[in-house]
């Protein structure tokens, strides 16, 4: 039995749509955030060194990385569903979003959440006129412009088709949801945007990804 170790508000929530598109049995043990630091808690510790999340375990098996643990569960349990034919361009174009999702598109919205944070933390009054200007220095000269290009660039690739790799559904629209519904709930992805926007409303409407959150509990993405 596949055990998925999720913790709220996390990627994980996409392994566990990606295991009800396949139509899998599994379980879900939950963790919870520290209400403060919005770190995981200690416990995850013992499934993981690193303690983050999502990991699953089956077996004798231990798995981290949303991206490994997505490429394992198609290889293995897909049966040819939601990867293109190996050797064709868009299995290539496939690998590809499966890599960027974190390689490059997260990285310019994790950062901006931290220097949003760096904004509103609590510090001695005399600092924070010094903080708040370099924060917002670093987001208007390199952090929003970042996000912009990539959301530009995205925009312009999902309207091809209306999903990443050619005409169908594929696990690397799972894999991409994670940054697009961040950069909705904290980087200003808007209606500016139609196609993004109509991509979010696409999986949304999948009935696997209902019953995912289900599963997973509310899904709010830290703002």
């Amino acid at each position: 039995m596949i055990t998925v170790h999720h913790l709220n508000n996390s990627r994980s929530q996409r392994v566990l749509w990606l295991l009800e598109e396949l139509g899998l049995p599994y379980e879900v043990k939950r963790y919870e955030r520290d209400a403060a630091t919005m770190l995981a808690p200690a416990s995850l510790r013992t499934v993981h060194p690193l303690g983050k999340s999502p990991v699953i375990t089956e077996g004798d098996l231990t798995l981290a990385e949303s991206g490994a643990i997505i490429e394992y569960l198609v290889d293995r349990y897909g049966k040819g569903r939601l990867v293109p034919a190996p050797g064709t361009p868009e299995r290539l174009r496939y690998t590809y979003w499966m890599h960027y999702a974190e390689g490059s598109a997260m990285p310019p919205l994790l950062i901006k959440l931290v220097f949003d944070r760096v904004e509103t933390a609590p510090m001695p009054f005399f600092i924070k006129p010094v903080a708040r200007a370099i924060a917002g220095k670093a987001r208007s000269s390199f952090i929003e412009p970042q996000i912009n290009l990539h959301l530009d660039y995205l925009e312009r690739e999902v309207a091809k088709s209306g999903w990443f790799v050619g005409n169908d559904f594929t696990a690397a629209d799972i894999q991409m949801s994670f940054p697009l519904e961040a950069a909705a709930a904290r980087a200003g992805l808007n209606s500016s945007r139609p196609n993004l926007m109509a991509f979010l409303e696409r999986i949304h409407a999948r009935p696997a990804y209902g019953r995912a959150l289900d599963k997973g509990g509310p899904y709010e993405l830290m703002r």
